[in-house]
């Protein structure tokens, strides 16, 4: 057992990362099964210090997005390392430096290979557990699938358990001796968590019915990320259309043949601040005519008979919100945000929730975290569940949690799960 529970240790994961995933290529390239260069090689020297960064860079990213909700270390193996060294063969190629295919493809392969053995062998030792004072929210925390939630009836319960973290509802108005007892244990260092931010954190969404002045925390977004994120969307969504715009025109004459309509879909719909645009898709519905569209006809319902043949293949892989590349190069949307909703449905939803514009203070997506972890919005009651995802995101908002959802969006691309 104390050897499993080494797999947890930080510097133990770090280490084997450096000898199968560095080291073992190398080893490999030695004996002739990789290519056999002298180590003072620049070839040599370049994909040594390549992988030894492919290899930082993809631990950081696994261990920031392990440590967002809905998020499992198993699950962002693969396109943590996807991403890291897609980074570093993207720098080598823009600088034209040298270094060998082959042990690159080795140390990638070995690299995920002994993080999927460490997730492994910590998910069979490792599940989240936690002392439970009953009383307010903390009585939902029984119904969450993720953790283990042991009751504790008296503070003799909570001493005898002290290796578990406590949660309680520190506003469901604790007896004097329990609130003595948390607030002792927090001064010599136990985990004591509130209900209601554990519950959030491990749903990934905030509770509308108790929103307080504290449930967003400051609204002023990083003012680093956010103009930057801009930016650097508005570039990468440039390069996709340039690349891919043969792509797309074919994808439009295939639409067109399919069925009766144009090829493009435009919608004008709400987004940054509140500001209202023209969105841009590829039509995946029959054309239905002005007097026919309502409230309810906004939302895409479950085995909707408005969906083309072909139009079910697109939102299955989201290749329907392509054209959407769009208004990311004219700064009206990011790659990744809140969905923009139509101005029906934006003017339904403020009039039922009062905050609801809190969701404007970014960029509208192409994908978001209310699409990775809902779906699409298939009736009025989903809209309220969606709103919580949305502001979630809003008040999480940074690089790592982008990150996370990009790696969500390409496990719904691959599955379907979540499409419609």
């Amino acid at each position: 057992m104390r050897v499993l529970r080494s797999f947890g240790r930080m510097r133990y994961q770090l280490l084997g990362g450096l000898l199968f995933g560095v080291i073992c290529p190398i080893l490999l390239r030695n004996q002739g099964l990789l290519g056999v260069l002298a180590p003072n090689d620049v070839n040599y020297q370049n994909s040594l210090l390549g992988t030894f960064v492919a290899l930082i860079l993809g631990f950081v990213i696994l261990r920031k997005t392990t440590a967002l909700p809905g998020s499992t270390a198993f699950m962002n193996v693969l396109p943590a390392f996807v991403i890291s060294f897609g980074i570093v063969i993207a720098i080598f190629y823009g600088f034209r430096l040298n270094y060998s295919r082959y042990q690159f493809l080795a140390s990638f392969l070995f690299m995920v290979s002994w993080f999927y053995f460490v997730m492994m062998m910590i998910a069979r030792i490792q599940r989240p557990a936690f002392g439970m004072v009953a009383g307010g929210q903390s009585n939902q925390l029984p119904g969450i699938s993720s953790i283990d939630v042991v009751e504790l009836k008296s503070v003799a319960d909570a001493d005898r358990l002290a290796g578990l973290p406590i949660v309680a509802d520190f506003r469901s108005g604790l007896s004097g001796d329990w609130e003595r007892y948390l607030a002792e244990q927090a001064v010599r260092g136990r985990l004591v968590f509130n209900a209601r931010h554990l519950i959030e954190s491990l749903e990934g969404k905030v509770e509308l019915e108790h929103l307080s002045e504290n449930s967003l925390g400051q609204l002023s977004l990083d003012q680093i990320y956010r103009p930057a994120k801009r930016y650097v969307d508005a570039l990468a969504a440039a390069i996709v259309l340039l690349v891919a715009s043969p792509f797309l025109f074919a994808i439009g004459v295939a639409i067109r043949l399919d069925s009766t309509g144009p090829a493009l879909f435009r919608q004008t719909r709400i987004g940054f601040r509140g500001e209202p645009f023209t969105v841009y898709k590829f039509r995946s519905m029959k054309v239905v005519a002005p007097e026919e569209e309502n409230l309810t006809g906004d939302m895409t319902q479950s085995g909707d008979d408005r969906i083309t043949r072909l139009g079910h293949i697109l939102r299955k892989l989201r290749i329907d919100e392509l054209p959407q590349l769009i208004n990311v190069v004219r700064g009206e949307m990011s790659w990744i945000g809140p969905r923009p909703e139509t101005l029906r449905l934006s003017r339904w939803y403020e009039q039922e929730i009062p905050f609801y514009r809190i969701r404007h203070a970014v960029r509208p997506g192409i994908t978001g975290w209310a699409q990775v972890c809902q779906g699409h919005v298939t009736s009025v009651d989903d809209v309220r569940e969606k709103l919580q995802y949305d502001l979630f995101y809003v008040k999480n908002f940074s690089v790592w949690f982008d990150v996370l959802i990009v790696i969500h969006t390409i496990r719904v691309m691959l599955t379907g799960k979540g499409a419609k």
